[in-house]
């Protein structure tokens, strides 16, 4: 039911005051007895007289009207209004290029498209998701962590009082997180769920193993299982097997004992080759600097002497 925002009663007191006056309250006294004017129960009661059976058993005749005016002699002509349409139908355009093209106020042509219900384009249709589920159970389990916070009482949004809510104590001390591990599988659905006080209070062996006799039990034998790389999982202490080296020992066969020297001493035939290289210098060499280059372009004091006496007319004495 539409109802106006101005309106005095609601359709329960447009009912009770036509009962009023059925009863034998003049319009007067009904109108006084709920707050509104003469004419409101006037326009009321006159309704609901000249209204048939049916309109009183739905209570339709109580409904508030459109405020439409019956005429619009400034409205645009049926035909005009066509040419809008066809316009907005064939390029597309939005309301102020399609008041550029027909010569109409912008304000016009989108009441005539909102009226006609073409003021928006319409959505294109979107393609359902494409949600993939492995064909057998075990194919496929879903590793995952979420925490939820703990609290003592529902907050306002449940219970509507935020009242006292600043002054509680509990408000300022951390309740802390409960940490449910879980392991879903995709084809069946069947999960198997841990909740712990800490997030790697389960470590990640033990979890796995008994979610895997848990699937067991109930005939599920798991093939791959997927995780979303929480940190419960990448950072967890659980026991894991050595890696092999970064950098593995060479191949390479070791020297015989008589090739190798002994206390780091040169052998006899190294030639004039073979030695300690001069250090290099620590200090680096001067480089090129204004300073440097100012000298041999400076002029020498006599040329300043001569060009310091040297005036063109005009500029100074």
């Amino acid at each position: 039911m539409y109802l106006h925002a101005n309106a005095k009663l609601g359709l329960a007191g447009r009912l009770a005051l036509v009962r009023a006056v059925e009863d034998g309250l003049s319009l007067r006294a009904a109108a006084a007895a709920f707050s509104v004017s003469p004419a409101t129960a006037h326009r009321w009661w006159h309704r609901w007289l000249e209204a048939g059976e049916e309109a009183r058993r739905t209570l339709s005749c109580l409904f508030d009207r459109s405020s439409r005016p019956h005429r619009s002699p400034r409205q645009l002509a049926p035909e005009l209004e066509q040419a809008i349409c066809a316009c907005r139908r064939e390029t597309g355009w939005g309301p102020r290029l399609v008041a550029g093209a027909t010569g109409f106020a912008h304000s016009t042509v989108w009441q005539v498209l909102r009226r006609a219900g073409i003021s928006r384009a319409p959505r294109a249709a979107k393609e359902p998701a494409n949600r993939y589920e492995w064909p057998c159970p075990g194919d496929l389990l879903h590793m995952d962590v979420c925490s939820y916070a703990r609290f003592l009482r529902p907050g306002h949004r449940v219970t509507g009082d935020r009242r006292g809510s600043g002054n509680w104590p509990s408000r300022r001390a951390h309740l802390g997180y409960d940490y449910a591990h879980a392991i879903v599988d995709d084809h069946s659905r069947l999960a198997y769920v841990e909740l712990h006080d800490d997030e790697k209070a389960a470590t990640v062996t033990g979890f796995v193993e008994r979610a895997l006799a848990f699937f067991a039990e109930h005939g599920i034998v798991a093939r791959r299982v997927m995780t979303d790389n929480a940190f419960a999982y990448v950072k967890n202490r659980s026991p894991r097997t050595a890696r092999p080296p970064r950098h593995p020992p060479s191949q390479n066969r070791a020297l015989p004992a008589a090739h190798e020297r002994k206390g780091g001493a040169l052998p006899p035939d190294d030639g004039a080759r073979v030695g300690l290289r001069p250090q290099l210098p620590l200090t680096s060499t001067s480089q090129p600097s204004p300073a440097t280059l100012a000298r041999p372009l400076a002029l020498p004091p006599v040329w300043r002497t001569r060009i310091s006496r040297f005036r063109l007319p005009g500029f100074g004495c």
